[in-house]
């Protein structure tokens, strides 16, 4: 990822989901909190035990974190983001986590309006 670190303390995940604002579709949250502490976007990926065992979650992750270093261009600067992973997004294919992240982008109003927003009409996610 370019234009991101990743969060990895459970101090910086706490701050982000009590002074974030949050939105979610069928299959994620994502947490939102605004900072000009950074000039990058810091993001972190939380995926649960009820989502599946192990394998399953690291493969969520990687989906995740795919959907968003392939479209991180869309993304405002100075922003911390959680994802936090449903388990209904259990066996999605890559098109349907990317979607749903985007989704959350513009429900943030963090994505600009670009080729993936732009003829869509209403979203099945």
């Amino acid at each position: 990822m370019e234009f991101s670190e990743s969060l990895k303390k459970y101090s910086d995940f706490q701050c982000v989901y009590r002074k974030g604002k949050s939105y979610a579709n069928r299959y994620l949250v994502m947490y939102v909190r605004r900072t000009d502490a950074y000039r990058m976007n810091r993001i972190g990926i939380s995926v649960s035990k009820k989502v599946g065992n192990s394998v399953v979650r690291h493969r969520v992750t990687r989906l995740v974190r795919e959907a968003y270093r392939l479209n991180e261009t869309r993304f405002e600067r100075g922003l911390e983001i959680v994802v936090v992973a449903r388990p209904a997004v259990k066996g999605r294919s890559y098109s349907e986590v990317e979607s749903a992240l985007l989704h959350l982008g513009r429900l943030h109003r963090v994505t600009g309006n670009s080729r993936a927003s732009a003829g869509e009409g209403s979203e099945n996610v």
